[in-house]
């Protein structure tokens, strides 16, 4: 399979020039050592994978020694497995004026990765690699930060094909694992069972201590059918047979483990009566696409969870964009208590950017109206608009426009 170019290349790039230490950390099997290794092509960088049992024990019982075996500057595989090594890193970066010493990679982002990032605070920059988003399968890379501007969208415009709704369900239905890009629908399903099995399972009962398979099988579909909804632990413990407190930490392990992302509510001092509950996504599509039975790109499209689905990719793709992006953005959501409700809020530079999120080509384009009640919170109102089906940027007035979804 050919390499596809990933667009944390350039953040990670630029921060190798300036950390000692950089670690890419992320969802299993979204191409983080394929990632590295690539960059690392030409230069004389060591590779070391901690799944390999001979030097996983050497770096655990003796890291001085582990580092004269294999020299920096280096590319470690699975840091996580060895957190003796925090320590001795902390120390040859402090010994060092060199940049980009240590490459790490780490798959969790609890217990002892955790702990080591600690160790090594102000010394290594962290990045998150997502899998990929439909700019990447597509090989565009975008100049600018998103700023749903007409000038940055007819740019952007420039750079990719027409919308259209059945590759955007493909998209939606594959998701973003580079190994199941290319293999038929057999494959595919057998690949996901696996991954349920083989990766989820077993690193919630080493993470979580969750040794249930079965209750926690029904807990990842619960979890797929709340796509794009408020959380409701309710039902989630019911789904799965567990307590609601149980719920709440098993979708934390999710959390921590990049399989799910929650979307917290806008906050301002200025507005009252603001939901206070998260809302659920997926970052891979096509993992909530399997989980929720959904065997084929039509069916889903078809399907009645098809708007959820939608608006769950559209989601994933800005979460990866700004993940990459050169300044920081947050995103949240807006309801209040008349259930006025606004899709998605970003937030960055200063500005707020309202966006709904409709499947349609044609949205109403009075669904903008309510952004009206951001004015409120005393923060400038930037552009924003209806991420939908159309096929080019289409004006609702001064500062709105409905933004084709493949332009995100």
């Amino acid at each position: 399979m050919n390499y596809i170019k990933r667009h944390l290349e350039r953040k990670f790039i630029s921060m190798s020039g300036f950390f000692k230490a950089i670690m890419v950390t992320g969802a299993r099997q979204v191409g983080k050592t394929t990632m590295l290794r690539h960059l690392s092509e030409g230069q004389n960088r060591t590779y070391v994978t901690l799944d390999d049992a001979m030097a996983r024990d050497l770096a655990q019982s003796d890291p001085a020694l582990f580092f004269q075996a294999y020299k920096p500057p280096i590319l470690i595989d699975e840091v996580q497995k060895a957190p003796e090594l925090f320590e001795r890193i902390k120390v040859i970066c402090d010994g060092s004026d060199e940049v980009g010493l240590f490459w790490l990679t780490g798959s969790q982002q609890y217990g002892a990765l955790r702990k080591g990032c600690e160790t090594l605070a102000g010394r290594v920059c962290i990045l998150n690699l997502h899998g990929l988003s439909q700019s990447e399968k597509a090989g565009v890379e975008y100049g600018d930060d998103l700023d749903f501007t007409l000038r940055c969208l007819n740019e952007r415009r420039t750079l990719t094909r027409k919308n259209d709704i059945m590759e955007v369900y493909e998209h939606i239905w594959r998701g973003g694992i580079p190994q199941v890009q290319h293999c038929d629908h057999e494959r595919l399903r057998e690949y996901f069972e696996s991954y349920v099995s083989a990766f989820l399972q077993r690193d919630v009962a080493e993470i979580g201590g969750v040794t249930d398979s079965v209750r926690f099988n029904r807990f990842l579909s619960a979890c797929a059918a709340l796509v794009g909804e408020q959380v409701r632990y309710r039902n989630l413990s019911e789904a799965a047979e567990i307590s609601e407190p149980t719920a709440k930490s098993w979708l934390s392990l999710l959390e921590g483990m990049c399989v799910i992302h929650l979307i917290r509510p806008f906050h301002n001092n200025a507005l009252s009566r603001l939901a206070k509950t998260p809302k659920l996504y997926f970052y891979d599509t096509g993992l909530a696409a399997h989980l929720s039975m959904w065997l084929t790109r039509e069916t889903l499209m078809n399907g009645a969870a098809s708007g959820h689905f939608f608006e769950n990719y559209v989601v994933s793709e800005l979460l990866k964009g700004y993940s990459y992006a050169r300044t920081k953005y947050a995103l949240t959501y807006y309801r209040d208590q008349n259930a006025k409700e606004i899709d998605i809020i970003i937030e960055g530079n200063g500005r707020l950017h309202p966006l709904e999120i409709k499947r349609s080509s044609n949205p109403d384009r009075r669904t903008v109206r309510k952004f009206a009640v951001l004015e409120k919170s005393g923060l400038q109102i930037g552009a924003g608009g209806i991420i939908c089906m159309c096929e080019e940027p289409i004006p609702i007035d001064s500062k709105n426009f409905h933004i084709p979804c493949n332009l995100i």
